[in-house]
């Protein structure tokens, strides 16, 4: 994940009232970091209404649907922590990791992020993180 997660996508002590403002701040920094264009945004929220993207833990996964691959300029990771949670229908939600994938490099991603989540420690260690230096450590470094 070295490769898709840069430091500039980190962004920590967010706040979102909503499900649908977490991902637009989510989407937001996929936009800063140019992974997508800003339709994309739309397309995450799209997703979250066919079904919830959060996968346990704590963590949600924002990401576009499969339309939305087009507006797609690069695969990207962007880790957005929200320290006070979102209401994640009726979950509690602390750390987004939103994806950026033209092809199928979702795949792998989502599959580290399981590796990561199974282990209730390391999940606990990604939604305590307070510097991006802690989640480049957590992500890259020990799941590469």
């Amino acid at each position: 994940m070295g490769d898709l997660l840069a430091r500039d996508a980190i962004r920590l002590g967010e706040r979102a009232g909503s499900r649908e403002e977490a991902i637009r701040r989510c989407g937001a920094v996929l936009v800063e970091i140019g992974a997508v264009a800003p339709s994309y945004i739309e397309a995450m929220l799209e997703r979250e209404q066919s079904v919830s993207t959060y996968i346990g833990e704590g963590v949600a996964i924002p990401h576009g649907t499969l339309n939305s691959k087009e507006t797609v300029v690069r695969d990207a990771l962007a880790v957005v922590s929200f320290p006070d949670g979102v209401d994640w229908g009726g979950e509690d939600v602390r750390v987004c990791v939103a994806i950026a994938a033209a092809g199928d490099g979702h795949v792998d991603i989502l599959s580290a992020l399981a590796e990561i989540l199974m282990e209730p420690d390391d999940a606990a260690r990604l939604r305590a993180a307070s510097t991006a230096d802690e989640v480049l450590e957590l992500l890259v470094l020990e799941k590469s």
